[in-house]
């Protein structure tokens, strides 16, 4: 098919995905993930930084599950270690060579202090356990968040999501609150430099503890980098001006890790970048593999803290069980081992600086930003100088997948978050199809 007459036919998922997918359809309920509702793919398999389809087709992937498949697909280490397990134990919570290991290890490479962990299965519920922790160790009560933050979906920690998606559920759970986020794109003060724009929101934050809260804050929670909103890193200083106002006010501080963790950003945790060490992290994603499992760090005066502490009071059923396990000590080993935090501070930078060259050439391309393998671009009508709308946003998602790249283009705050094993000709071949992408949707709309 010549490029003409690939831009110019329909976008539509190969026969045998787009049958499996519409008898799907007539049983698993609504709401799936966007990507996978637009794509319409059924996925065979996958190596390295690829998938394929049932048709065949291979796609270069810049979502990576949107963040949970560090090690790639298919990575032959992580398959055997899971099925050596699988062949012996998958459940229950007695101690397994594979949890022991992980844990030395991740005591190993965590933030100073922080050597305590327990084990989970989602994010949210990592999340609550952390919010629970902070409530043990404090014996305070309310939970302060940031604009834009994502921290889960369940009804706990709903209310900490600034954002549309808790809209007609109904009263949120008591005692949580948000504060304005320096978001680098447009700051809620209208202040015009970073810098400015962060010491606005930390004045803003400590004037909201006095009037709005009781004085009861268990706990402020914080993701170094805001990966929902857009992949978004906040001005110097603001991590630790929020982490030190934590700790004046006799909070805990809660560094949510679950997209930064584990060599996301070209550093082994967000918080790194500037030195934090925070009270409690959360983790989760891509410290699996792919597996899901999550988890709570901390350190060893927070963990006693009761009734968090108790026999039973932070376990959970699935959590740190012999496969899931296996799973995280092997992801830690290979991405220590293959030197995949390194990688994914080489190849992000050379793909931030690929995305300046296509944004000289295509004015969709509004800002740009990242760290390691965490990047966000945003995409504008260069006319009018605001976001794309979400309809052409989706053209150019489609044009991608025709042309064998698999991003989060149907949406104008862009999120580029590949497996760690990315090669830098992978990501910039991927980089290079989305422009191609783009200039097709931009000229067919005379944008």
């Amino acid at each position: 098919m010549t490029p003409q007459t690939l831009a110019d036919a329909p976008y539509c998922a190969g026969p045998k995905s787009k049958a499996l997918f519409n008898e799907e359809q007539e049983y698993i309920a609504p709401g799936l993930q966007t990507i996978a509702l637009y794509a319409q793919l059924a996925i065979d398999g996958g190596n390295g930084a690829t998938l394929r389809d049932v048709d065949g087709k291979e796609y270069l992937d810049l979502v990576a599950g949107i963040g949970v498949a560090s090690l790639g697909y298919g990575h032959p280490d992580w398959a055997r270690a899971i099925g050596d397990q699988a062949s012996k134990t998958a459940v229950g919570s007695f101690t397994s060579p594979h949890r022991v290991n992980f844990l030395r290890t991740l005591a190993s490479v965590t933030p100073k202090g922080l050597k305590r962990c327990q084990l989970y299965s989602s994010g949210a519920e990592a999340v609550e356990a952390a919010l629970r922790l902070a409530k043990s160790r404090t014996g305070k009560l309310e939970v302060v968040g940031f604009w834009g933050g994502f921290h889960g979906k369940t009804m706990g920690v709903m209310g900490l999501l600034n954002d549309g998606f808790k809209n007609d559920y109904g009263t949120m759970a008591p005692g949580l609150h948000l504060a304005p986020y320096p978001d680098s794109r447009r700051c809620p003060f209208g202040a015009q430099q970073p810098h400015d724009c962060g010491a606005h929101c930390l004045e803003f934050l400590r004037e909201k503890l006095k009037r709005e809260t009781t004085a009861s804050v268990a706990a402020i929670i914080l993701e170094p980098i805001q990966g929902t909103n857009g992949n978004v890193i906040p001005p110097a200083g603001f991590f630790k001006g929020v982490r030190d106002l934590a700790r004046e006010i006799g909070a805990v501080f809660i560094s949510d890790e679950m997209i930064t963790g584990f060599g996301r950003t070209g550093r082994m945790f967000g918080c790194d970048h500037e030195g934090v060490v925070p009270d409690i992290m959360t983790i989760g994603k891509g410290f699996g593999g792919g597996f899901p499992v999550s988890g709570v760090v901390t350190n060893d005066e927070t963990a006693s803290a009761k009734p968090w502490s108790n026999p039973s009071g932070s376990s959970s059923s699935y959590g740190g069980n012999p496969l899931a396990s296996a799973a995280c000590d092997t992801t830690l080993q290979i991405i220590l081992r293959d030197k995949l935090v390194e990688n994914a501070a080489t190849v992000g930078a050379a793909m931030l600086r690929r995305l300046e060259e296509l944004k000289a050439k295509q004015p969709l391309i509004g800002s740009l930003r990242g760290r390691g393998l965490m990047l966000g671009v945003d995409l504008i009508h260069p006319k009018k100088q605001q976001s794309l709308d979400k309809a052409v946003c989706r053209e150019i998602f489609e044009e991608g997948l025709k042309r064998g790249v698999l991003t989060m283009s149907y949406n104008p705050s862009l999120r580029i978050n590949p497996p760690l094993v990315i090669t830098a000709q992978q990501a910039l071949e991927g980089l290079d199809l989305l422009g191609e992408a783009m200039q097709v949707v931009a000229r067919r709309r005379s944008l």
